[in-house]
């Protein structure tokens, strides 16, 4: 009985808080962690398939609502290096497969050009398929001179191997013994895409609240809002009370 008197003022709440929004500071970096996809097919009574195939639209669905609130860069947790060492051969064909259409049809329907993204990849590629690999490749160098907006996609990516493989990359090419002097701004030189600024707002869906060697060295002051629905549930007020949540705190880094 509640549920149906409190349906017809849903409308009129989600005006009230994308006004709200609106009048405050939008993140310029959020980053996404799409979990639950396999708990949702278990409580769906739905195959794995299925699942990813509704965590595959509904990105197509939060992506351009971020655009709509002006979010310039988005970042999504596509895999894990661990996802990729230790999830069966036949779901990571599933999740690799939408990734390279998700890819496929934003160049194909005209969604990088028409908002100007830069697309990027980052992450341990050697370990993905060669037809995606080819993809992310394509999107890549089609996308490379726009500078307006940014997606970057983390495949097979681990925060800790990332900031391993800088410092190996950095001792390699600079041949230093003598680590004393490194800055910040030399070191990040080093990582899978130097231009990835830090992250402001991370969300992450399905309840779990950790950010699962995600970004590391980019999250050191991220506000981190964990939602209880499952990605493919994931609304656009959802998105909308996480950037209510982000607007709400204040952020002293460290002051």
């Amino acid at each position: 009985m509640l549920k149906a008197l409190m349906k017809p003022l849903y409308p009129i709440y989600e005006q009230i808080l994308w006004r709200e929004i609106r009048k405050g500071p939008i993140p310029n970096h959020v980053g996404i962690i799409p979990d639950g996809n396999r708990r949702w097919a278990r409580s769906n009574n739905s195959s794995i398939n299925e699942a990813y195939l509704m965590g595959y639209k509904k990105l197509r669905n939060v992506l351009i609502w971020l655009l709509d609130l002006g979010v310039k860069n988005v970042t999504v947790f596509a895999l894990s290096t661990e996802n990729c060492t230790k999830r069966t051969r036949t779901e990571l064909d599933v999740i690799m497969g939408y990734i390279k259409r998700g890819i496929e049809e934003m160049v194909t329907e005209n969604f990088v050009d028409r908002y100007r993204i830069k697309v990027r990849a980052i992450g341990k590629l050697e370990m993905v398929s060669d037809d995606l690999r080819d993809t992310v490749k394509k999107v890549m160098e089609r996308s490379a001179s726009y500078l307006d907006r940014k997606l970057t996609l983390a495949i097979c990516y681990g925060g800790r191997q990332e900031i391993l493989d800088a410092v190996s990359r950095m001792i390699r090419d600079t041949n230093k013994k003598d680590l004393s002097n490194l800055t910040e701004e030399e070191f990040r030189k080093y990582f899978y895409d130097e231009e990835l600024s830090d992250i402001d707002l991370v969300i992450r869906t399905s309840g779990e609240m950790r950010i699962s060697n995600f970004l590391l060295w980019h999250l050191a002051y991220s506000e981190l809002f964990f939602c209880e629905a499952y990605w493919p549930d994931f609304r656009r007020i959802d998105l909308w009370r996480a950037i209510r949540a982000y607007q709400r705190r204040v952020r002293r880094f460290g002051a």
